[in-house]
């Protein structure tokens, strides 16, 4: 599949990206290389290979489900521009 200076336009008029037209044949060019390259990855055997998500084998770790201090109302709210009655106030946006 090859891509010409017309589809880099189209596409990018899609993308609603801004392409100046001395750009798109060069873009053009990079896009086929990019296409070149995974069509060599297609001749690569990978019958028998399982998918991997990483090159380790890991198993996550767990943490213990123990319940923590909490009730610090006062140390959030003192971020807060504006609180009242341990909540943030904030303006009315629904009528």
């Amino acid at each position: 599949m090859a891509i010409d200076a017309a589809t880099v336009r189209r596409v990018a008029h899609l993308a609603r990206i801004k392409t100046p037209e001395e750009r798109l044949e060069p873009l053009a060019q990079e896009l086929n290389g990019i296409l070149n390259w995974i069509e060599q990855l297609n001749e690569v055997d990978v019958d028998g290979v399982e998918p991997m998500t990483s090159n380790v084998a890991q198993t996550l770790r767990m943490r213990d489900d123990v319940v923590t201090d909490g009730n610090k109302v006062a140390d959030v709210l003192s971020n807060a521009p504006k609180a009242a009655d341990g909540f943030f106030v904030v303006p009315k946006v629904v009528e």
